[in-house]
Order: structure tokens, then sequence, then C-alpha cells
């Protein structure tokens, strides 16, 4: 990986982690391995994850249709063709005891497996082998138990898709932007030993108009706590951008971005507003990942802006077919989200055989 110059955030990071360690916050990880019924009693077992049995993409394969072949009701399909699908509330109770009612085969293309990957024989087969083998609930927070093997292997695989040194797995895309804003929002704070940041010390944060919900309402509660103050700029505006970047005077500045609406954030410009400003560079790449980039690494790796986006934030449960998020980022980013990320800390790790799918999906397809 390629050394790149420490920055004014470098030591902010190291000072706020230094600071959680000294009063005792820092909360670390708890790996723990799940043996099998075959080994049920061997401390060394441990899965096997056997990566030759992941088939690459051979062309367009029956299960390729089925991922996105669905059934709906035929009186549901005619009022689509109306341009109408409103049901009113006695319609509905109706469909729910007419259970002879005929049913229309239609493609959709509005779900989120873009890939199809969902029905890949390859992914069927690892997911119901990790349920045969740890069954299907979920083990309880990463900090506390649910933390294994098959967690650390996918977050590896993540980290080095999207070329950073770590990789912090939440249960949703939502939740992992909702632990990236509100920690970030947290900073201040810590940095100010908790005492309330003054307008000065606070976080700027510079957000795109269409952003996704989840970065907005992460920002809102990170504003009501008091450690952010966050500015809208319109739409891949980045003549916009750099104005209210020149206008602020709060020393730690962060832009974050995403590209939910069907076009591509303007990365090349805003990476040469990084080098001007010095901002830390936070982006949502839950639509691109997979999907662009020769090795599918995301809008990052088309843009060959790879070491110029600090945080880096996906989703497993649409190109990858599976359910869950991530947040790829430096070691030391890792360590202070898992101990400040609040939607991380108090929920639950996705199960294994959800970890499992998400694993092979990778693996299918590089």
């Amino acid at each position: 990986m390629e050394q790149k110059q420490r920055s004014s955030w470098d030591l902010w990071i190291e000072e706020a982690v230094a600071k959680l360690e000294s009063i005792r916050l820092f909360t670390p990880l708890r790996p723990m391995r799940v043996p099998t019924l075959k080994h049920q009693d061997d401390e060394e077992a441990q899965p096997k994850f056997d990566d030759d049995q992941y088939q690459t993409f051979h062309g367009i394969q029956p299960w390729d249709r089925l991922s996105v072949q669905v059934s709906i009701p035929h009186a549901f399909y005619q009022r689509l063709l109306q341009g109408d699908e409103i049901y009113s509330k006695k319609e509905l109770e109706d469909a729910e005891v007419n259970q002879q009612q005929r049913f229309k085969k239609l493609l959709l293309f509005a779900g989120n497996d873009f890939l199809g990957l969902s029905r890949h024989p390859a992914v069927a087969k690892a997911t119901a082998k990790a349920v045969l083998e740890h069954g299907t609930g979920p083990r309880g927070s990463p900090l506390i138990c649910g933390y294994t093997d098959y967690h650390i292997a996918l977050e590896s695989s993540l980290a080095e898709l999207k070329k950073k040194e770590a990789c912090l797995l939440c249960p949703s895309g939502f939740a992992a932007n909702m632990a990236v804003m509100v920690a970030i929002g947290g900073l201040a704070h810590v940095l100010c030993e908790w005492r309330r940041p003054t307008k000065e010390e606070k976080i700027a944060v510079f957000s795109d108009s269409l952003n996704h919900a989840s970065i907005v309402d992460g920002l809102k509660l990170a504003e009501r706590h008091g450690g952010v103050e966050f500015f809208v700029y319109k739409h891949c505006n980045t003549s916009h951008l750099d104005s209210l970047l020149s206008n602020c005077k709060n020393k730690r500045k962060v832009v974050v971005t995403d590209s939910m609406d069907g076009d591509f954030a303007p990365m090349v410009e805003l990476v040469k507003l990084r080098k001007k400003h010095g901002f830390l560079f936070v982006l949502d790449d839950a639509h691109g990942t997979f999907v662009w980039g020769k090795n599918g690494g995301g809008l990052a790796e088309e843009f060959n802006c790879e070491n110029d986006v600090d945080i880096c934030i996906g989703t497993l449960s649409k190109a990858a077919g599976s359910l869950g998020g991530f947040i790829t980022c430096s070691k030391i980013w890792k360590q202070f989200f898992q101990s400040r990320g609040r939607s991380f800390i108090f929920s639950t790790i996705a199960p294994i055989p959800l970890t499992a799918a998400s694993y092979g999906n990778i693996k299918v397809q590089y």
C-alpha cells in the first residue's frame, strides 16, 4: 500500500483514541472461533474458507433470471398498467381472503440485487454449509460475543477490495453511515475532554444535498449532541462546496458524498479540493461497490483516487446480494468507530450464514 503523508486528521484521531484509552473508553473487538459439529471439542478447529469452490462469472446463467423473477396478483398487475397501485383497506382484506387469485409473472428490475448473486449456486452452497454447521441465529454484539472468524475473513476481503488498512462490519449500510457521522461528531467532545466545544472547535461537515437519509440523520443527531456544524452544498457542485469551505473558520473539516441519484460524485474535483482545504474525505459508495472499477472497488478505483478517500462506506445488500454494511478506513479510525459509533456498538452483528454469503459473493466476483 502506498505510503501517504500524515495529515492533521491523522494526528487528531490518534489523540482522540489515546484519550479514550486513558479513561478506559476504548472498546476492543473480541475474536472468537466457532467450531463445527465435527470439531466441537477441538480448540484449534476453525472454518475452512475454500476459495476454489467459488465459480467466477462465465456468462448469463439460469439463476440470473431467477434472481429477478417474481409473481404478483393479476389484479395488482392491472392496476400498475393503469398507473394506479393504491389499494383500499377493504380491497387488501379481500385479496388476503381470496387464495385462488391469479398471478402474473414479471421480471423485477427495481431490486437491490444488481448482479443476481443472491441466487448463485456457489453462494447458496456456502450459506447452506454455514447454516448446517453453525445454525441461523445471531450470536450477539461484536464487542461481546458475536465477532467470529467468518466476520474477520469478510472484513479482510473488503479492506483488500477497497485498498484500506481495515474494515468494520455493521448490521446495515444505514447503520454504517450513522456510526461514522455520530462518531465524527463525538470526536470534538473527546478532543475537548468532554466539555462542550466552541463553534470553531466543532467538526464542520459539508454534505451533498442529495446524500442518503442515513447520512442526513447521522449528521442531525451529531449536531444535536453539539459536536458538529454541518453545511449542505448543491448536488455535485464543487464550486459551491469550494466557496463554503473557504468561508468556514473551523479547522476540522469533513466532506461526505455518495452517488445514489443515478450519477457520479465528482471524484476528481473533490480530490483537488481535498488537497486545497485538507478536509477528511468520506465516501458512501453503496451503489458503486462491486459495480465500478476494474476490480469492483467502486468509484474511488474507477477514478484512480483510492488513496485520497479517507473513509469509504458500503453495503452488502445491493450488488453483494446479501445483507449488512461496512466501513473501510485506517486501523486507528476503525478503533475509533468501534468505540464511539453507537449504531455499531449497540447492534447485533450479522449471523454467520449471511456473513458466509457475503464472503462468497466477493469470491465469486473476484
